[in-house]
């Protein structure tokens, strides 16, 4: 009896350790791979040069909001479902594409790797596949580009940050800024980050104004433009004298109202130019309502960056931006 026990014992440990194995091994996935918003688009060439690849172009590969020059929401690379072999299935982001299935619309994350997301789009017939698309776009477009961002952060985190005990202490905050930025310009209540790129340089700014500032009159977009005005004439100035940064004014920029760690925010997208000089580029900038320090808490990305795409420095400044904590 006591031998069967123990026969029934090692049995028994036996399998717990084969379970945690296959545990292990099925949630375990090999890190994706790819550049930043880039798409893997699994479909047939016929489906690619009809109907259905201009549906896609026209949702993915859309002119980005707030650029001095156009270029594509996403990168789009085309594979037959012949070649999906399994080193295109390390992509972080994929969309397949079938007709003559049945009508279904699925959206999984880490299906091969991780992190990744793999949305299936299958229809009877080609109306199916455009109806899916033009309804699920949005959706699958919102959940890409979280995941660039928190893929950003992740390589931010890898690379090193600053020491964000300055922003604590200044404007009760914590954000991942990478080290490679350094200080331009630091006063009580304004901080200018800058980081030399090949092709110019990308720059971060950080500081709190009144209520009053952004919701005088209620003319929301406009007092933001006067405040970035008020900002660049103080602190962003260019090499000559009487030239300093402020919003472009032939175009109006992209104003939305936005949530920010549950605190309500606006969030505007357009694009500056320097007074008195040819510089300009791209910003983003947003006004957190800070109730716990009774004002907005500003935090603001632009790029200068002539003639270069800039597509995916934006991003980079988001996954900078979308990094800032409360600390309350």
């Amino acid at each position: 009896m006591k031998r069967i026990k123990q026969i029934l014992f090692f049995a028994f440990v036996l399998s717990l350790t084969v379970l945690a194995c296959n545990t292990k091994h099925d949630d375990e996935h090999a890190e994706s791979i790819g550049n930043i918003n880039e798409i893997s688009i699994v479909i047939n060439d016929g489906l690619w040069s009809g109907d259905v690849g201009d549906s896609v172009r026209r949702k993915f590969a859309a002119p980005v909001e707030g650029l001095t020059q156009e270029e594509p929401l996403f990168t789009l690379n085309q594979y037959h479902e012949d070649t999906f072999d399994e080193a295109l299935k390390k992509g972080r982001n994929i969309i397949i594409i079938n007709k003559g299935e049945e009508r279904n619309f699925t959206s999984k994350k880490n299906s091969y790797c991780s992190p990744q997301n793999v949305f299936s789009i299958s229809g009877q017939t080609i109306d199916d596949l455009l109806e899916l698309i033009d309804m699920h776009s949005d959706e699958i477009i919102r959940k890409i580009k979280q995941t660039e961002i928190t893929e950003h952060q992740e390589r931010n985190i890898e690379a090193g940050l600053l020491d964000d005990s300055r922003f604590k202490e200044q404007f009760g905050v914590s954000i991942m800024i990478p080290e490679t930025y350094n200080y331009a310009v630091e006063r009580d209540s304004f901080i200018w980050l800058k980081k030399d790129i090949p092709s110019g340089n990308t720059n971060i700014l950080l500081y709190k104004v009144p209520y009053c500032t952004i919701e005088h009159d209620k003319t929301i977009l406009m007092n933001i433009i006067s405040m970035r005005d008020s900002i660049g004439s103080m602190y962003i100035h260019g090499q000559d004298p009487g030239t300093y940064m402020k919003t472009e004014e032939a175009y109006a920029p992209y104003l939305f109202m936005t949530s920010f760690k549950d605190k309500r925010a606006f969030e505007t997208r357009g694009n500056w130019e320097m007074e008195n000089d040819y510089m300009m580029g791209p910003f983003l900038n947003y006004a957190i309502r800070n109730d716990a320090y009774k004002c907005y808490t500003v935090v603001e990305g632009f790029i200068y960056s002539p003639s270069s795409p800039k597509r995916d420095l934006i991003i980079e400044l988001e996954s900078i931006i979308k990094s800032l904590q409360f600390e309350e």
